[in-house]
């Protein structure tokens, strides 16, 4: 009913339109109605005709032909039957429901009808009546879809001649493509299936060629394409929510596949439009380009889609390509001809404007500005082009072969733009990655538990992103090798932007495997060893640049890929560069590095900690690598070192599991995460070398000084009371301001870090001190800490006017005053780990246990009882030794012991275990039995005596356990000196009758170093012995009586190089062991201001000589004794000089580490406003020049001018620069005290002058006259006799004037080599810069006259050679080159020797300075104000 309503009321309107000229319509309807009758009449009559010829033609078969092949449904004998009118004359249309009625039963007989079984006469009228205009443009839409219907049977019944004119069938197929097809988008229509029907036949028939016949049909082709990807790309706009069935998807294209293939010239909006349809991949669209002008229509879904699957019409542009790969490649290339070759065009400056040019850094380069660029629009199109590129390549690269060699070009071309965008697309295409971008960065998450293994998946969403997951349908290399050729060449491009991208690039190939495909094992390690290469390029945007790439693999991939040309420790490798940029000179590419190499191992760690060797050799020393950075103390990458420490190789929340609850109880199997974490540290450690297993313990003993400070800043922070104080406001404020600039002064940028520390104060958040303190609290555990920490890092960032830098500022100090490491929720674990040695880790925990017992023992007061139980139930009897590692739970409980000796249990078991340690366990055993006994029990005096008398009676070399009883004595001496004194002869008679002066091992060609054996352990331990004895002496009347001997004892030890016999039949090992012991023993009783009196300067002089030793490990235990005790300020000033005979030290590493810390030793003595280190310059020079080495000849003095450009490497700076050169001056204008006659100090010191000038020259610097007075040593110094005589030296000049080329050659030498080899340097914000001395001219009469340097290159190369061959040709340092044994087969033994922490490499983290006995210091410095940061302490 409602067609029939709506059919009447549109022919009332016609009559009434009609009748507007009555006269005219009625004739045209006449005319039209004759026409009607007179086909009708023609049609009748040959439908009569015919039916008359089918029925003879019938009557003519025969019976039994008709009975065998009946005929077909709907197969009709003759032609079309359908004779009902279609069209009508004006104001008598015909009905709709009639018209639908008639169209239906035609479309039902045309459907029936088969193309050769047809008289195709019989359709010319209905065919006619069907592109009536009526009909075509009928306002019905079932109308037009059954007309539609009939017309697609028409052509597939009349083909390949279509019963239509051009014009007709223009308007047919407008009838399809504008009306009939677009409304397939809609499931829910009523017409649909007739809808599908057109589709369906256009398709399958192929009769949609004909619109290529069809004369100005571009229109048609366009909009068809456009309805079709429209249709795709918005499936949903039915009510109800139907989707489009993958049939049409799947017709539709193959029509769009026909009119590409078949048409001649395709309009180039066609191909736009095809190529938009890959650009649907690009997530930019989604945002970027929605409603701009030509932007393709998105779907409602397209972003769900984005994630799960390729959109439709994006596989509908896919199939095209890839049916028609010619044609395509055609349009495709011409395609991009229209925006390329235009901007290239554009960029050669043909004319066009600039558009706005950017002048950034990326485009600074010197050879970067040749050309004008392509324009902003351009550059705009250029992009989306090359994006275009990268998704092609993954959907159909046959469309791309004309198109790649265009690429190829732009790698060449002189415009960086250009270049750039070539290289990124190439470097895209050969890893499959699409316009999407790239995948996402595989999750590497330290803190996870369970750890990653290297089976898991990298990434578990990659899989399912299509648009993202790297594919590559072809080897891009075999299928372009030119292209790729030339894009690899890009390695070495002139620009640095062009080399940051190619190894983004390079990262992306390696870490997709080329999309896919795979590379061969020579491709991937020479991609590999590129990579390696850049991360060293001179640019730091390179270096960056291959960092972020590297960061983009898998932990597989790192390991398989990057680690298939060697691991960290290789060099050369790619990962041995990686861990070179944790020393990078610039903070970002440093800070990236590190971070890096840290992620790496904590995502490694799990697989190590399982016993995977190849992961460990591979990554295991890459913790090693990170705290050598300690070294270069630096305050920017000391904080770095925090951040990787804490949160990347021992994260704060690793792992995410619940703690153990009360009493150690877990719910139910749940891991005990302390013991877990604890694993992890104790792996750390194990995998450490020697260098960075001291500076992991440095930075956790740092903790202990700076928790001090902190809770005093703390206490100083509520007597601010934020700002509001009743009394004492003035010593508040300025207690409160020396603390902040302590604190300011070991972080980078220092003024920062002070307005920060004064908000955090004026902030007065109470919870938040508790906090602090809280993570301090050696009685905190683990959890508390972590929780601490966490709330405190909310308050600060919730806080209202909290600065957004405040919590960068805290972090750093939070990690390193919190006990994150020494926690005493791991000590249980530790314990057991060394009680059990599992996983390997027993030697790790040992270490920890003997660090925390020395630092930290306040730990252990929780866990005390246990280790004593552990300690009672391994103890040694007469028949029965103790376990190996029970030496470091000893210690541990020592150091516990000798701070908490309240503590400590006091059951007779326990007591009488630790004299079973003492009489019958190894020496170090004894040693720290003695100690906890001595500090612990409460009837001391008693087991003294009892020890005593045990140890001495029956005394013989080589009975059982007399090493034991040896280091009993030698203990008991230094703690209960008053029971040993009643049988001090007798212990005396043991060490020096019974084992000093006796060689029972007979002399043999052994090597100089080697383990120590039973007799060369009893010597040291008689040594000690008698050291000991002079420690514990309290009486000054007595002092120098009793310490005599002793000394006398040493110093023949160090001046006759460990010989002690007559005979000289000492073993060589034996002579080693015994020299080092003595210099280490000398050293340790110059820490008293008494002994050191009697180390008289010849003596001292034999002593520093020690640090050249033919030996190297007892080079290096000299040296690192040496400096633990400079820098706990135990040892008087004057043995600064002994640290600066290392010029020439063969061991690199040795000497590295030796001028960190001197560098380290004069960044604290600049803070505290000390001229330690240039008042120690004069030392030096007497020093040499009472060296054997010396003499005064001018190749020998420029042998020594490298003791003094040593000297300034480490300490000169432009400020103390003045200083150092009146130092030197001020020697010459004395006497040799140690020889008066001698002129060493004169020769010494023009030397020093002459450097000091070469040095200041070569720095750039200005040398300032120093104003203050100088009181050089008087034991050293003394006045010259008369007037004269001083002036006779000071107008003399004692150097050799061919020394001065050779000390030119010799300052440029060693600037570059300190260039090309030095870490970052220091930042100044931890320096304190002194005031300037006003200017003076330079004093040239102390100064040899300077000769004009020759014009003609010097070629001899053998004296620049000669300052870089071995020591032992030119110093004493290297007359036997280094021995065989190791600094850890002495560090090793000198542990249990010494029984004290190990030597600390930065020391200078606010350790005071002991007494300075010497005059050497200056009578008066500018701005001598002491710093007063130590207060906090």
């Amino acid at each position: 009913m409602p067609r029939k309503s709506r059919a009447a009321t549109a022919a009332a309107a016609k009559r009434a339109a009609a009748k507007m000229d009555v006269d005219e319509e009625e004739e045209r309807d006449a005319e039209e109605e004759r026409e009607a009758d007179e086909e009708r009449d023609a049609d009748e009559e040959r439908d009569a005709e015919e039916q008359q010829d089918a029925e003879e033609e019938q009557d003519g078969e025969e019976e039994a032909a008709q009975e065998e092949e009946a005929p077909r449904p709907g197969q009709r004998p003759h032609g079309l039957q359908f004779d009902e009118p279609l069209t009508w004359r004006a104001a008598r249309p015909i009905p709709v429901a009639e018209l639908l009625r008639r169209l239906q039963a035609l479309s039902k007989e045309l459907a029936d009808m088969e193309q050769e079984e047809n008289e195709r006469d019989s359709f010319t009228k209905v065919a006619k009546e069907l592109a009536s205009p009526s009909l075509l443009a009928h306002k019905d839409r079932g109308v037009r879809a059954w007309t539609a219907c009939c017309l697609v049977d028409m052509l597939r019944l009349c083909a390949p001649d279509a019963p239509y004119t051009g014009a007709q069938l223009k308007d047919i197929f407008a009838l399809f493509i504008t009306s009939i097809l677009p409304a397939l988008s809609d499931p829910s229509d009523a017409y649909n299936n007739e809808h599908l029907f057109v589709l369906q036949s256009l398709a399958q028939v192929k009769s949609v060629v004909l619109l290529t016949d069809i004369p100005s049909s571009d229109a048609l082709v366009l909009h068809l394409f456009t309805s079709f990807f429209d249709i795709l790309s918005g499936s949903s706009r039915a009510s109800t929510g139907e989707q489009i069935g993958p049939s049409v998807e799947f017709h539709m294209t193959a029509i769009l596949v026909i009119l590409v293939d078949e048409a001649t010239n395709l309009p180039g909006e066609v191909v736009d439009i095809i190529v938009a349809q890959f650009l649907r991949a690009d997530p930019r669209l989604l945002t970027g380009d929605r409603g701009k002008k030509g932007a393709a229509p998105l779907d409602g879904k397209q972003a769900t889609l984005l994630m799960k699957e390729l959109p439709p019409a994006y596989n509908m542009a896919k199939s095209i390509c890839n049916s028609c790969p010619e044609r395509m490649a055609r349009h495709i290339s011409q395609y991009f001809n229209e925006v390329i070759i235009d901007a290239s065009t554009s960029s050669n400056g043909a004319g066009k404007a600039h558009g706005h040019r950017r002048a950034s850094r990326e485009m600074d380069d010197s050879d970067e500005d040749e050309s004008h660029g392509p324009t902003e629009e351009d550059l705009r199109e250029l992009h989306k082009a090359h994006r275009l590129m990268r998704e092609l390549w993954r959907a159909s690269p046959a469309v791309l072969q004309s198109v790649i060699p265009q690429l190829e070009a732009e790698l060449s071309t002189e415009n960086v733009q250009l270049r750039l965008l070539a290289t990124e697309t190439l470097g895209d295409i050969v890893s499959g990655i699409g316009a999407a971008g790239p995948p996402p960065n595989p999750v590497m998450d330290p803190s996870a538990y369970p750890p990653a293994t290297l089976g898991a998946s990298p990434c578990p969403d990659t899989a399912t992103n299509i648009l993202t997951t790297p594919s590559s349908p072809q080897p891009f290399p075999q299928a372009h090798p030119a292209a790729y050729g030339n894009f690899l060449n890009r390695r070495n491009d002139k620009s640095a932007l062009i080399r940051s991208a190619w190894v983004t690039g390079i990262g992306r190939i390696l870490a997709t495997s080329a999309g896919g495909v795979g590379l061969s094992q020579s491709d991937e390690q020479m991609l590999v060893k590129d990579l390696a290469t850049k991360l060293g390029d001179a640019d730091e945007r390179v270096r960056l640049a291959a960092v972020k790439a590297v960061a983009s693999f898998s932990l597989r991939d790192v390991v398989t890929k990057l680690g298939s040309i060697g691991g960290v420790d290789r060099d050369g490798s790619l990962l041995s560069s990686l861990a070179a940029r944790a020393r990078d000179r610039k903070h970002g590419v440093r800070a990236e590095g590190m971070k890096t190499l840290g992620r790496i191992w904590g995502v490694a760690a799990g697989e190590m900690a399982g016993g995977d060797e190849t992961v460990k050799a591979v990554l295991g020393s890459i913790p090693s690598k990170l705290f050598d950075t300690f070294y270069v103390n630096d305050p920017d990458i000391n904080v770095l070192l925090d951040h990787v420490l804490f949160e990347l190789l021992l994260p704060l929340s690793f792992p995410p599991l619940k703690a153990k609850g009360k009493e150690g109880q877990t719910n139910g199997d749940a891991p005990d995460a302390d013991k877990i974490r604890t694993a992890r540290i104790l792996n750390l450690v194990r995998d450490l070398d020697a260098k960075a297993k001291k500076a992991f313990f440095a930075v956790q003993a740092r903790q202990v000084q700076l928790s001090k400070i902190m809770q005093t800043f703390l206490k100083r922070c509520e007597d601010y009371n934020g700002g509001v104080m009743d009394e004492n406001e003035a010593e508040i404020k300025a207690h409160l301001t020396r603390l902040i600039d302590w604190l300011s002064k070991t972080l980078p940028d220092g003024l920062r870090v002070a307005a920060d520390l004064w908000k955090f104060a004026k902030m007065h958040d109470r919870r938040g001190y508790q906090l602090v303190r809280f993570g301090m609290d050696p009685d905190s555990d683990y959890r508390t800490v972590h929780k601490a920490i966490k709330e405190l890092s909310k308050r600060i960032e919730a806080a209202p006017g909290s600065p957004a830098g405040m919590l960068e500022t805290l972090t750093p100090l939070l990690y390193r005053t919190s006990l994150l490491v020494y926690s005493k929720s791991h000590v249980p674990s530790i314990v057991e780990y060394s009680r059990t040695d599992e996983g390997g880790l027993g030697g790790a925990a040992h270490e920890v246990l003997r660090e925390i017992s020395t630092r930290n023992p306040e730990v252990f007061k929780a866990h005390v009882k246990e280790l004593c139980r552990l300690l009672e139930d391994q103890a040694p009897t007469a028949k029965k030794g103790h376990e190996p590692g029970t030496v470091d739970t000893l210690k541990a409980c020592a150091g516990f012991a000798r701070k908490f000796p309240e503590e400590m249990p006091q059951e007779r078991k326990f007591l009488q275990a630790l004299v079973g340690y003492a009489q019958h366990g190894d020496a170090p055993s004894a040693k720290q039995a003695v100690t906890i006994l001595m500090a612990a029990a409460e009837r001391r005096e008693t087991y003294a005596k009892d020890l005593v008398q045990r140890s001495i009676k029956g005394f013989e070399f080589g009975a059982p356990h007399f090493l034991a009883r040896l280091a009993t004595l030698s203990q008991l001496w230094l703690l209960a000196p008053k029971e040993v004194a009643d049988e001090a002869d007798a212990v005396l008679d043991i060490a020096i009758k019974q084992i000093l002066l006796k060689v029972r091992t007979p002399g043999t060609e052994s090597d100089e170093w080697e383990e120590a054996d039973e007799e060369c352990q009893a010597k040291m331990w008689a040594l000690r012995l008698l050291v000991n004895r002079l420690r514990s002496h309290r009486d000054p009347a007595t002092t120098t009586s009793i310490a005599r001997p002793v000394f006398q004892l040493l110093n023949t030890l160090v001046t006759k190089e460990g010989e002690l016999s007559k005979k000289r039949d000492t073993p060589a090992a034996h002579r080693s062991r015994l020299r080092l012991l003595a210099g280490q023993l000398l050293l340790k009783l110059c820490t008293f201001k008494a002994y050191d009196e009697l180390l008289a300067p010849a003596d001292f002089n034999r002593l520093a000589c020690m640090a050249q030793d033919k030996v190297q490990p007892v080079r290096a235990g000299f040296v690192h004794k040496l400096r633990k005790h400079l820098g706990a300020g135990a040892l008087p000033h004057r043995f600064y000089a002994v640290v600066f005979l290392m010029a020439f030290e063969p061991r690199q590493e040795l000497k590295a580490e030796t001028t960190t810390w001197i560098r380290s030793r004069a960044m604290y003595f600049t803070r505290t406003r000390q001229t330690v280190l240039e008042a120690a310059f004069a030392r030096l020079l007497s020093l040499l020049a009472h060296h054997p080495d010396f003499s005064a000849d001018a190749a020998n003095l420029a042998d020594f001018a490298r003791y003094i450009l040593f000297y300034l490497q480490a300490v000169a700076t432009e400020e103390n620069l003045g200083l150092i050169f009146h130092v030197a001056q001020r020697v010459k204008q004395t006497r040799d005290a140690l020889a008066p006659a001698s002129e060493n100090l004169y020769h010494l010191s023009d030397l020093a002058q002459a450097v000091i000038r070469r040095y200041e020259d070569a720095q750039g610097w200005a040398l300032q006259t120093w104003p203050g007075k100088l009181r050089l040593p008087a034991s050293l110094f003394a006045a010259l006799p008369t007037h004269a005589a001083a002036q006779e030296i000071a107008d003399r000049s004692f150097l050799p004037e061919e020394v001065g080329e050779t000390l030119d050659g010799l300052v440029r030498r060693e600037r570059k080599k300190r260039k090309s080899e030095a870490p970052p340097p220091p930042s100044t914000a931890t320096s304190i810069k002194r005031a300037k001395p006003s200017s003076a001219p330079r004093p040239k009469k102390d100064l040899p006259i300077r000769k004009p340097k020759s014009k003609t290159p010097r070629t001899p190369k053998g004296r620049s050679k000669k300052a870089d061959v071995p020591s032992s040709e030119i110093r004493r340092s290297g007359r036997a080159a280094s021995g065989r044994g190791t600094v850890g087969m002495y560090a090793e033994s000198s542990g249990e020797e010494e029984g004290e922490e190990e030597d600390e490499v930065m020391a200078d983290a606010g350790e005071g300075e002991g007494e300075e006995s010497d005059n050497d210091e200056l009578s008066s410095v500018p701005d001598s104000a002491s710093a007063e940061a130590e207060e906090g302490r």
